[in-house]
């Protein structure tokens, strides 16, 4: 079973803030989580999109890799706080607020599902467009006394 991780560090933005996003896309998979943030109004969206793709490139570099995409899934993802850039910001008669800008690291892990012995066969169908044979079973041999 292969997995990728990725990180980006510095990101501008808070982790409260990227945590809201990285919640709706774990435990997801790849096609479902891109498709997710693709289409969600948050700016941080973008950044974490481009990471999940990294992460999915960094999962098919791996040697153990089984080079099916469709079967990776967001593991794991977290945003860690980063350093905060503290500036003054002019307040009424002559005092002073304080701005904090706040970073984020982000890290998104995606692993593959393992794959079940009959599910293998019958995505294999689906994907084909035949359909597996119908298994005779006992009962249908049996004539009914009435």
């Amino acid at each position: 079973m292969s997995s990728g991780q990725a990180t980006t560090k510095y990101i501008r933005t808070s982790a409260q803030k990227a945590g809201l996003v990285l919640d709706q896309i774990r435990g997801r998979d790849v096609g479902h989580a891109l498709a997710t943030l693709r289409f969600s109004r948050k700016l941080i969206a973008r950044d974490i999109e481009k990471l999940l793709r990294s992460a999915v490139a960094n999962a098919q570099q791996k040697p153990g890799f089984g080079g099916d995409v469709d079967r990776l899934f967001v593991a794991k993802c977290y945003a860690d706080q980063g350093p905060s850039m503290k500036r003054i910001r002019p307040a009424p008669m002559g005092r002073a607020f304080r701005v904090v800008k706040r970073m984020a690291h982000l890290t998104v892990e995606v692993a593959e599902r393992p794959v079940k012995a009959g599910a293998a066969a019958s995505a294999r169908a689906r994907r084909t467009g035949k359909t597996a044979a119908p298994q005779a079973s006992a009962e249908s041999g049996k004539k009914t006394q009435d």
